[in-house]
């Protein structure tokens, strides 16, 4: 293996022609080569360099010290903007990829035939791929050139389904939706051995009606620096630890399985660091410190939210994930994304953009406030934007910076 090694951007089509990667992933995997950046295919239109993660994270460029090993070398740098909007170069070496894969075989009862269903330039659409190419499977992909749609996931289902062995396939809570509401997406959606779903918290009533109905949902918490999810239904993969870090920065202190409090992780399957930032503070002693809290109890691990989404409201702490989880069980309710925007009173207001189910006739604002007002009374909404479609910025995950910026000029103008 080149003792030098450049990372070179990969451009990654949508739908079914991302499967034209494969051979380049599966050389990068063997060591063989450059490590590569997966991008997508033609860029951002009118994109400049401050947009481009190419550009920010050194494509062309070689691998600095400590971002490559020969023993283990760098196969994916996958740009992820956590909650920033900054991008940053996420490390992941053969053997994190690999491990991840394996164990999420091992979970699932063995290897099989994977459909992808994502964009394959972020981590939940290449570990599809990369899961592929370990079990030694052909992988099939959905046409996604014109967005979601139900009937050419069927499409796209029945080719996976021909083959002779388990089948699986991963969706983001929206996807899924769209999937129940759609007679014959739900008939294929049945067939999968599993459906893992992640990228976004996923809404208590989804669930239970997609097991309802016998969907085989498997709900996954993981991120780039993961190699993607490591915590299946709750529970760690077999390669994967957790603990919650209450009221010390030291993750070699143990939790208190009731304490809540940051999650951090760790096993082989965690990157090795960020492109150009040897000593990130988020991975320090074999641990990666996450953005999110959570809490342990009986060992399964409940994911709160993010840590930066907490919302202060007339010096109140609101996490923003509970409200959202009672404003979606809610009649006509199809997304709910719950924000806190500058005010003068009461430091922040919490808001809740809403995207009802019938955008004809949307549910009363005034009926959402109170359905959270008897959970949680601090928590209801000062105000409810209700919207045709949330901003995402990957997939299944509501670009909060953009939706607080849209309310917040909505409210300014009084036009919400």
């Amino acid at each position: 293996m080149p003792t030098d090694r450049v990372l070179q951007p990969l451009p990654v089509p949508q739908g079914e022609a991302a499967l034209d990667i494969l051979p380049a992933l599966r050389r990068a995997l063997s060591g063989d080569g450059p490590a590569l950046l997966p991008v997508p295919a033609g860029g951002t239109a009118g994109a400049g360099p401050a947009d481009d993660p190419a550009a920010q994270l050194g494509a062309g460029e070689s691998l600095g010290p400590g971002e490559d090993d020969p023993d283990d070398p760098t196969t994916l740098v996958v740009a992820t903007s956590g909650s920033t909007g900054a991008a940053k170069g996420v490390l992941l070496s053969t053997g994190a990829l690999r491990s991840s894969a394996e164990a999420t075989h091992r979970h699932l009862g063995g290897p099989g035939h994977w459909l992808l269903a994502m964009p394959a330039q972020h981590i939940a659409g290449i570990q599809v791929l990369v899961r592929s190419i370990t079990a030694g499977s052909t992988p099939h992909a959905v046409d996604t050139s014109d967005g979601f749609r139900p009937d050419r996931f069927t499409d796209a289902a029945q080719r996976c389904l021909a083959a002779d062995s388990a089948h699986y396939t991963a969706l983001v809570p929206t996807q899924l939706g769209r999937l129940l509401d759609d007679p014959a997406g739900l008939d294929a959606l049945r067939r999968f051995d599993a459906v893992l779903l992640g990228g976004a918290a996923t809404p208590p009533a989804l669930l239970q009606r997609a097991r309802d109905t016998g969907v085989q949902v498997v709900t996954t918490y993981g991120m780039s620096e993961t190699a993607g999810g490591c915590v299946y239904d709750g529970t760690p993969l077999d390669i994967a630890r957790v603990r919650i870090e209450a009221d010390t920065p030291d993750p070699a202190v143990a939790e208190d399985p009731a304490t809540t409090g940051r999650v951090l992780l760790s096993g082989p399957m965690l990157a090795r660091g960020y492109r150009g930032r040897p000593a990130d503070p988020a991975f320090a002693r074999g641990w990666f410190r996450t953005g999110d809290l959570g809490a342990l109890r009986d060992g399964t691990l409940e994911v709160l939210g993010r840590a930066d989404d907490v919302i202060i409201s007339g010096g109140l702490n609101i996490a923003p994930l509970p409200v959202e989880q009672v404003l979606v069980a809610q009649r006509g309710v199809r997304e709910a994304c719950v924000l806190g925007v500058p005010d003068p009173e009461w430091g922040q207001a919490v808001v809740a953009a809403v995207v009802p189910a019938d955008p004809d006739a949307p549910p009363s604002a005034e009926a959402l406030r109170g359905a959270v007002r008897e959970r949680a009374p601090a928590a209801a909404p000062k105000h409810v934007e209700f919207l045709s479609a949330l901003p995402l910025r990957g997939p299944g995950k509501p670009d909060r910076k953009a939706l607080t910026e849209l309310v917040r000029s909505r409210l300014e103008s009084g036009t919400g």
